[in-house]
């Protein structure tokens, strides 16, 4: 799915509180919850710090299709909480630097051995976003973004079951699937983070699960299986939805 900006009037009005605190909007009258939302960046005009244009049309493309909108209950998707925004301030923070990184490594050791890759995540995902690349070109003539949806979930699919054979693309260290799979944990932990991360903006993402956030205490609701949660949740910042 392509995003096409569009200009509203609410969005214009909107415009010269976004960069004011949360404190400072809540006092014009919205809810902590529209505050959070209209405190964080909009997506389309984020710049991004770790990735470059074209990794970044990778990563947009890619979120929102293992997160579309309309899920279950019309919940939302991937772009509509910000989830890229999350993975490129996750990647260009210290995130993976306390992976030893010393070797000697052996990719092909069972996984009870742990960790035995030469990169780190962020080497992993701009490996892995290069050789999707490659292939997209190789095989349909086009950028992953640029393919149809049926498309870009048959490539991740085949990421996913290690059919795009990375050692074909020269790569022989790391594995389609490896990539895919830290891409897939990124998006989820982007879209049910705390929205003081970068993603799961508004708690959009918390409010269709009925998840409580930061509450300090539900447990008397722990053991009431099956019964919808009242309350909204709450953020790291104190902003209640």
């Amino acid at each position: 799915m392509l995003l096409q900006k569009k200009t509203t009037r609410r969005k214009f009005l909107l415009g010269s509180i976004m960069a004011l605190p949360v404190s400072a909007i809540m006092m014009k009258g919205f809810t902590a919850a529209q505050a959070a939302e209209m405190a964080a960046p909009e997506l389309l005009d984020y710049k991004p710090v770790f990735f470059s244009a074209d990794e970044w049309q990778f990563i947009m493309a890619a979120a929102d299709r293992l997160i579309p909108a309309g899920g279950k209950g019309k919940a939302p998707g991937a772009l509509e909480t910000n989830v890229p925004i999350f993975i490129d301030q996750q990647m260009h923070g210290e995130f993976g630097s306390e992976i030893y990184m010393q070797g000697p490594f052996n990719v092909h050791a069972p996984a009870t051995m742990g960790y035995q890759l030469p990169y780190r995540p962020q080497e992993i995902c701009k490996i892995g976003i290069r050789l999707a690349e490659s292939w997209c070109q190789q095989t349909h003539q086009k950028a992953f973004h640029q393919l149809s949806e049926l498309e870009k979930d048959d490539v991740l699919t085949q990421l996913q079951k290690n059919v795009i054979k990375f050692a074909d693309l020269g790569e022989q260290s790391l594995v389609a699937s490896q990539f895919f799979s830290e891409l897939l944990s990124d998006t989820k932990h982007g879209y049910l983070a705390d929205p003081i991360y970068g993603g799961n903006k508004g708690m959009k993402a918390w409010i269709a699960i009925g998840f409580p956030g930061a509450r300090a205490s539900y447990t008397e609701w722990v053991k009431q299986h099956n019964i919808p949660y009242p309350l909204g949740p709450v953020s790291l910042t104190g902003a209640r939805a």
